[in-house]
């Protein structure tokens, strides 16, 4: 029988596999001058927030169902502020998860705009390896 500790280490590291799958197609996408912004910022945000999940996993803090980067942020600085003040501009991602999904009123999303979303979404990545030391 697996103890706690182990189980949620293969919990935070399911979290981390899945991040990885959006982060390295947005990277992918990016790289070769798709042009897929929404797609790629989407996926910058779904990375942003899986990474953030594992790292509230390894953590044991509790979560909601949401794309809020902000709100999955303020949970993780109870017990991480550190890395949570890090993670903070991190949270401008949250739009991405929806609202550029869509049709509507919005500009098209420009080159800059995808380099931060994959550079911010990189960096939780970052914060999340070093948590679980992978």
């Amino acid at each position: 029988m697996k103890g706690p500790e182990e189980v949620r280490r293969r919990l935070a590291l399911q979290w981390l596999r899945k991040a990885d799958e959006d982060l390295r197609l947005a990277e992918e996408l990016f790289e070769r001058r798709m042009p897929y912004g929404a797609a790629i910022v989407f996926h910058c945000q779904q990375a942003a927030e899986k990474f953030l999940k594992s790292l509230l996993t390894w953590r044991q803090i509790e979560f909601p169902k949401t794309h809020d980067l902000l709100e999955l942020i303020n949970l993780l600085a109870s017990r991480d502020p550190a890395a949570a003040e890090e993670l903070q501009p991190c949270a401008e991602l949250t739009p991405y998860a929806v609202e550029f999904r869509y049709p509507g009123d919005l500009p098209e999303i420009t080159i800059e705009e995808m380099r931060i979303a994959v550079a911010l979404a990189e960096k939780v990545e970052q914060i999340a390896r070093e948590a679980l030391g992978v």
